[in-house]
């Protein structure tokens, strides 16, 4: 008979992928600023979050949430990273430098003793520069695309499966390392499998560009989370913390109305 616990983990894995993979296959057919919204949305985290406060508490995910703000500043360092990267090299070196840069920010920043108001202010400047340093890498257009390759699918699902297990299974061992797994960039990862070869460098470098303004709103869904989950609990502070990232980008959205349409990835 299958134990209940491995039981329970491959029904979380297998509904976290099944999210993960219809999201990017929108993000994959809308233009560089609606596929940017929807990707810094917590269609990973959020899911990770439930799993964890399901299974350890609201004090748990309140330390983990925290825990998940050094994460998210080395995310920013990791769409600047690949976006310059992205313009003169190919997957493989774009992508694996990307997280070079994410590790190591982790590691280092992970050494310190951060308060909540200070992972507050850190993240705030990290944005605000990496929102200044891709600025000039937001206009670049798809090339043709490439016939879609049959293991793009369930590579992002075997991807977003393994991060689940991860977040779950080192939640075993502390909210500090749950939370930073939580936000490993796999949203991210996913758009940047399949659309390097399938719209080049330059244009998912559009992509990452244009969604560091929408990471503004997820780092504030990530504080909002780790300031209500105790007084409210957390299924009304999870709550709460969708609201803000969704109300976030549907305001970017709204502000790009008045501006020109940015061009569609879809064949």
């Amino acid at each position: 008979m299958i134990d209940p616990f491995w039981l329970t983990l491959l029904v979380k894995m297998l509904a976290s992928a099944a999210l993960i993979v219809c999201a990017s296959l929108l993000v994959e057919r809308a233009g560089p600023l609606v596929g940017a919204m929807i990707a810094t949305l917590p269609i990973s985290a959020g899911p990770n979050y439930v799993y964890l406060a399901m299974e350890h508490g609201d004090v748990f995910l309140r330390e983990s949430a925290v825990a998940s703000l050094v994460a998210n500043a080395a995310t920013g360092a990791f769409a600047v990273a690949y976006a310059a990267l992205a313009q003169r090299r190919g997957l493989a070196a774009s992508l694996g430098g990307a997280y070079a840069v994410w590790l190591a920010a982790v590691l280092l920043l992970n050494r310190l003793d951060w308060a909540l108001a200070a992972l507050v202010a850190l993240n705030a400047a990290v944005y605000a520069g990496c929102i200044l340093a891709t600025r000039r890498f937001r206009s670049a257009k798809p090339v043709v695309a490439a016939d879609r390759r049959w293991w793009d699918l369930p590579l992002r699902a075997l991807a977003v499966m393994a991060l689940v297990a991860a977040v779950v299974l080192t939640g075993l061992i502390g909210p500090d390392a749950a939370g930073i797994v939580a936000l490993v960039p796999m949203v991210f990862t996913s758009l940047v499998l399949i659309l390097h070869d399938r719209i080049g460098g330059p244009a998912t470098a559009a992509v990452m560009a244009h969604s560091l303004p929408g990471m503004i709103g997820f780092t504030a869904a990530v504080i909002t989370l780790a300031v209500t989950v105790i007084p409210l609990g957390a299924p009304a502070a999870l709550t709460l913390a969708l609201f803000v990232s969704v109300a976030w980008n549907g305001f970017l959205i709204i502000i790009q109305r008045f501006r020109k349409p940015a061009p569609s990835y879809a064949r």
